[in-house]
């Protein structure tokens, strides 16, 4: 039976691993739920679960935990980053799910590697933070790094069996966001209400924003940079609206692999945590006879800025692509507490990365100075 870390455990790729910890609960056992301050959501499962550890962000948030568990609860409940580094490295720990949102991810990532534990990887911070140092951690410890996030999970799938050698480029698919067919002029009025309606996938709310102003799948080209070995510039995004084509490999040969399934997260997190063997997690195939057609398109980066800002980071490489993620986190925090414009996203994004003195070959303190640095920056920007 396979011990499981989630940390994460209260958003949607979280809840997403629970349910299928439910459907196979003779093959997964839940040894630690990490969240931030879901507490209410979290004390529920924990008392589900019944994990060996548990962890929140801080001192007031345990408490309250533990305010709300009942007397009796077995559950070791820790708080802060140093919590988080031990519930993802316990002893006997079979496999790490990262799912935090942001740069929080980071260390207990590194934690887990430095034990020599799997990850199943669906916090694409990590890897955009300091990509080349984890990967070159894994390889140093053989741990695997299984992707969670459906476009790299599709490319993983895709890869299966194939010489790496004979891969020409990845593509990566995007559904364009609420805001594909809007024209620029009126993007300037969006709402949080309007970003945050997705047409075809169902998130949290920080990567449906990301998703909106395809800043995600910015992000998302730099962690297949590091995941597969490829250049940015050997990585295109292809906007595909039915989100059902999920990524595509394309060979030396002209031919093109094409992974295909529901937008329907699931599907990828059930491949990590059981990887090599697939699950029957109650999810159909696509119905292409009702779909008709799948159709596909360039994206367009004069109105995405964002993504053409994550290819200039990923370009640029050091500590800029540190600093494109914190910056990102600030400009969006700020979008859903309504006190910047949807434009404006991009806007701060861009005077942070220009301010910045980019250090090249970074080691874990100079990627950390940039990330607190580059937080600074966008809040003085977006007050």
């Amino acid at each position: 039976m396979k011990q499981l870390a989630v940390l994460g455990s209260t958003g949607s790729i979280g809840k997403n691993v629970l349910e299928i910890v439910r459907l196979y609960p003779d093959r997964f056992k839940v040894a630690a739920l990490c969240a931030a301050t879901s507490v209410d959501l979290l004390a529920k499962q924990i008392q589900e679960f019944d994990p060996a550890v548990a962890c929140v962000i801080d001192e007031a948030h345990r408490k309250k935990l533990s305010q709300i568990l009942p007397a009796g609860c077995r559950t070791e409940l820790l708080c802060g980053e140093e919590g988080y580094k031990k519930a993802a490295s316990l002893e006997g720990l079979s496999m790490m799910v990262s799912a935090f949102v942001g740069a929080a991810g980071l260390s207990p990532t590194l934690a887990a590697l430095e034990a020599g534990i799997p990850i199943a990887l669906a916090n694409k911070e990590t890897l955009v933070t300091a990509g080349e140092i984890v990967m070159k951690l894994a390889q140093k410890k053989g741990v695997p790094i299984l992707p969670v996030d459906s476009e790299h999970s599709a490319i993983f799938q895709c890869l299966n069996g194939e010489n790496p050698k004979e891969v020409d480029h990845l593509l990566l698919t995007a559904s364009g966001g609420p805001f594909r067919t809007t024209p620029l002029k009126e993007m300037a009025g969006i709402t949080k209400a309007q970003a945050l309606n997705h047409p075809t996938w169902a998130m949290g709310p920080k990567i449906t924003i990301d998703s909106a102003t395809l800043m995600n799948k910015g992000l998302e080209v730099i962690e297949a940079h590091h995941l597969f070995g490829v250049s940015a510039s050997r990585i295109k995004v292809v906007v595909q609206p039915q989100s059902i084509v999920h990524s595509m490999v394309a060979f030396v040969d002209g031919t093109v692999i094409a992974q295909l399934g529901q937008p329907d997260m699931k599907g990828a997190i059930a491949y990590a945590l059981n990887h090599p063997e697939r699950l029957d997690i109650k999810v159909t195939p696509p119905d292409f006879a009702s779909l008709g057609c799948l159709t596909f398109e360039a994206p367009d980066l004069e109105k995405f800025r964002c993504l053409k800002l994550a290819y200039a980071a990923a370009d640029e490489g050091g500590t800029l692509p540190s600093v494109l993620n914190a910056a990102n986190e600030m400009a969006v925090s700020a979008f859903l507490a309504e006190r910047i414009g949807f434009l404006d996203i991009f806007r701060t994004i861009e005077e942070v990365m220009l301010a910045h003195s980019v250090v090249s070959s970074p080691d874990l303190d100079a990627i950390r100075r940039a990330d607190t640095w580059a937080r600074r920056k966008a809040a003085e920007l977006t007050g």
